[in-house]
């Protein structure tokens, strides 16, 4: 019967949000069979862990209340500018004032499963956001830096409500008439750019898996485009396909 207890009280761990955990806490912390004692120190650590990313999720806001006065702060992000195929993607995201969400950080540190959930939340409680893009062809004919900004600038427009100021990771966005605040390694600095690069990289890679089915040979829905030893080797083998930057493989031939 103890061990049935216990097991019942591992269920309603499994089922407790971590911001609930003190409560249950309290409700157990007295008993002394060794297996309520472990699980009240799993929660414990638990709780311990949610702290420190609240902590650090408050952290993530500092530019956003340095620039308050404002009412629709906007990050914008990119994701793709390296890879041999595929577009360039542009994120901008307006978060609400009272964000809550968890877990945001540069895409990059984020494993898959992370950016998908968290895509989500933020296209749920985002005040508004975007995408822009721009192909393999337009790369090749305008350079990558420039489709970038061309990407950053079709996100914007595609927002609503409008942004009054946008957190940018890094770049100033040439011919946007909104004030701008470049940002170092702002996908990492700034909550509202981490989600931009979130919603940037969770469309691009999507995008890259269905492209895997037009051409299996690349690997496309492994490496996302990137110049992985396979991906060359299939491009050495197979020739370019539509959606290279002819611009970035020519050095392959």
């Amino acid at each position: 019967m103890t061990s049935s207890k216990i097991g019942m009280i591992k269920e309603e761990l499994a089922a407790t949000d971590a911001r609930e955990l003190p409560a249950f806490i309290t409700c157990y912390e007295q008993d002394e069979r060794a297996g309520v004692k472990k699980l009240v120190e799993t929660a414990r650590k638990r709780y311990e862990k949610l702290q420190e990313e609240l902590a650090r999720t408050e952290a993530l806001k500092k530019y956003e209340k340095e620039y308050d006065n404002y009412t629709y702060i906007c990050g914008i992000d990119e994701v793709g500018r390296g890879p041999l195929a595929g577009p360039v993607v542009a994120g901008a995201v307006i978060l609400p004032k009272d964000c809550d969400i968890l877990y945001i950080n540069d895409s990059k540190k984020l494993s898959a499963a992370k950016r998908e959930e968290l895509y989500d939340v933020i296209m749920e409680r985002a005040v508004a956001t975007g995408i822009g893009m721009a192909g393999p062809e337009r790369i090749d004919e305008i350079n990558i830096l420039q489709a970038t900004y061309e990407a950053m600038r079709e996100a914007i427009a595609n927002m609503n409500p409008k942004p009054d100021l946008l957190l940018n990771d890094a770049v100033t966005i040439p011919q946007v008439d909104i004030p701008q605040v470049p940002i170092i390694k702002g996908d990492a600095k700034s909550i509202s750019i981490g989600a931009a690069s979130i919603i940037a990289k969770v469309t691009r890679d999507r995008l890259m898996v269905a492209y895997e089915e037009l051409y299996p040979e690349y690997d496309f829905a492994s490496n996302k485009g990137y110049g992985s030893a396979q991906h060359i080797a299939a491009l050495k083998k197979y020739g370019p396909t539509p959606i290279h930057r002819t611009t970035f493989i020519k050095n392959f031939f």
